[in-house]
C-alpha cells in the first residue's frame, strides 16, 4: 500500500511544476501581448504624410527641411504610444529644460484686464543676419514657465531669434486678474496686444508666429481676422490644434483613445485655474458670473460643461454652439496668406482623426499651406531618443526651427527671384476671402 502511494507521489511530482510553468508562460505571454499592443511596438516608423502644392516656395521648404521628409523615429520602447508621449509631455514637459532669462511685460487692456508676456533676447546672430522674433502662443492654461515652452525658447535664442511668449490670462499662478475675465479658446485680444507692442518696440524686426494646441487655434484665428494682422509676419506654425471646437465637441465625449478621460483631466485642471481666481471672476461688480455658475463649476466633469457655464459668458456668447463657432479658427484660417505649416500627429489622443480633414483640405486648396501628419508623437510629445530616455530637444522643436530658417532664407533671396517665382508673391495674389 505504501509502495503504491510512493509510486503515485513519484508520478505526480513533476506535474505540478509543469502546470505552474505553463501558467507563468501564459501570464508572461499575456503581459507581452498587452505591452506590444498598448505600446504599439509593431508599428513602423515613417516620414510625415505631407500635403502641399508644387510651388517653388514649398519645394524649396521641403528641400531645405529634410526632417519633414525623413522618418520620425520615436524612442523605441514607448515612443510609438500616443498615450505615453502625451503623458510624458503632460507630466514632465521636456527633459533637461533650460531656464532662459526673460523680462516680463504687463499690458493694460481696454476692459481692465492686464495681459502679460515674457520677452527673451537672442543669444547669437541669426543665420541670415536679420532681426527675427518668434511670437509664441502656448497651449491651454499654459505660460512661459512650462518646460516645453522653455525648451523651445532656449533653442530659439541659441539660433538667433528673439522670443515673445504670451502668458494666457489667468494661467500664471502668481499674477492676479485685474478684471473678471480669463483666457478662452479663441480670444485673440492678448495675443494682438503682445504683437502690437512688439511691432512698436522693435520696428525693424519681422515675426515668426508659433502656436501650440489651443495656441495654434488662437494664432491662426488672429492672422485670419484681419489682413493687417499679417503685416511683417514671415510665416506661421501651428502644432497639434483641433481647428474646430464645435466638431471636436462630440469626439471629446467618446471613450476611444481614452478621450473622455483626458476630457475629465483637462476639465479638472481648468477648474483649478478658475477657482484660483474666484475672487476676481465672481466677486467683482462687473462680473457676468452668478452663484449658480460657481455651483455648476464644482460639479463639472467635462470641458464642455465648464465652457457652457463659465467660459462662453466672458464674451457674451448666447450658447455653447455660438461660442465654439465664433472662437474656432476654421472660419478664419482660409484668410491666412503667409506661409503656414500645420503639424498634427495621427496618434494624438486629443485630436480626433475626423478633424484632420480640415488642414488637409486647406493645404490642397491654398498654395501657402503645408500640412504635415506624423504617424507618432501624441499631443505635443514628438520625443526622440534611443530605447528609453528621450533627448532634450524634440522632433517638434527641430521642425519649427528648420521651417522658420528656410522661410527666412527664402525671404533673403526673394527680391532676386520675385519676378520669376509666383510663390514669392502669393500674399498679393491670392486669398481675397472674408476678413
Amino acid at each position: 500500500m505504501s509502495s503504491h502511494n510512493e509510486g503515485d507521489s513519484y508520478t505526480m511530482a513533476p506535474e505540478m511544476p509543469a502546470m505552474f510553468d505553463g501558467m507563468k508562460l501564459a501570464a508572461v505571454a499575456t503581459v507581452l501581448y498587452v505591452i506590444v499592443r498598448y505600446l504599439n511596438l509593431k508599428s513602423p516608423t515613417a516620414p510625415p504624410d505631407i500635403t502641399f502644392q508644387d510651388t517653388p516656395l514649398n519645394l524649396y521648404i521641403l528641400k531645405s527641411c529634410p526632417i519633414l521628409t525623413k522618418d520620425y523615429i520615436p524612442p523605441l520602447l514607448w515612443g510609438k504610444s500616443g498615450h505615453f508621449q502625451t503623458a510624458l509631455y503632460g507630466k514632465m514637459g521636456r527633459v533637461g529644460s533650460p531656464h532662459p532669462n526673460g523680462l516680463r511685460k504687463y499690458l493694460p487692456m481696454q476692459d481692465g484686464a492686464t495681459a502679460t508676456f515674457d520677452l527673451f533676447e537672442p543669444l547669437s546672430d541669426h543665420i541670415t543676419g536679420d532681426d527675427i522674433t518668434m511670437v509664441i502662443c502656448p497651449g491651454i492654461g499654459n505660460h512661459s514657465e512650462k518646460h516645453y515652452i522653455r525648451t523651445f525658447v532656449g533653442y530659439s535664442q541659441s539660433q538667433g531669434y528673439r522670443c515673445a511668449v504670451l502668458n494666457h490670462l489667468g494661467a500664471l499662478p502668481n499674477i492676479e486678474l485685474t478684471s473678471p475675465r480669463m483666457f478662452t479658446y479663441g480670444c485673440t485680444w492678448e495675443f494682438a496686444a503682445m504683437l502690437g507692442y512688439m511691432k512698436k518696440a522693435f520696428p525693424q524686426t519681422q515675426f515668426i508666429v508659433v502656436g501650440f494646441s489651443l495656441g495654434g487655434n488662437i494664432v491662426c484665428k488672429f492672422l485670419g481676422e484681419n489682413r493687417t494682422n499679417q503685416e511683417r509676419v514671415l510665416c506661421c506654425v501651428s502644432v497639434c490644434q483641433g481647428y474646430s471646437a464645435l466638431r471636436a465637441q462630440d469626439t471629446f465625449l467618446q471613450w476611444d483613445q481614452c478621450r473622455r478621460l483626458y476630457n475629465f483631466l483637462m476639465a479638472d485642471n481648468m477648474k483649478k485655474i478658475i477657482l484660483s481666481h474666484r475672487g476676481s471672476l465672481f466677486g467683482m461688480n462687473s462680473s457676468k458670473m452668478k452663484d449658480a455658475d460657481l455651483s455648476h463649476l464644482y460639479t463639472a466633469t467635462s470641458l464642455m460643461q465648464i465652457d457652457d457655464n463659465i467660459m462662453r459668458k466672458f464674451h457674451g456668447h448666447d450658447s455653447l454652439k455660438d461660442y465654439y463657432e465664433k472662437e474656432s479658427c476654421v472660419h478664419y484660417i482660409h484668410n491666412v496668406n503667409v506661409p503656414l505649416l500645420l503639424v498634427n500627429s495621427s496618434d494624438d489622443p486629443l485630436v480626433h482623426q475626423s478633424l484632420l480633414t480640415i488642414p488637409r483640405a486647406l493645404a490642397e486648396k491654398k498654395s501657402n499651406v503645408i500640412f504635415a501628419l506624423t504617424l507618432h508623437g501624441g499631443h505635443l510629445g514628438f520625443f526622440e531618443g534611443a530605447a528609453l530616455f528621450p533627448q532634450p530637444l524634440t522632433w517638434m522643436d527641430k521642425v519649427i526651427m528648420s521651417y522658420a530658417n528656410a522661410i527666412c532664407q527664402w525671404e533673403r533671396k526673394r527680391p532676386a527671384c520675385q519676378a520669376s517665382c509666383p510663390a514669392a508673391t502669393h500674399q498679393d495674389t491670392e486669398g481675397k476671402g472674408e476678413a
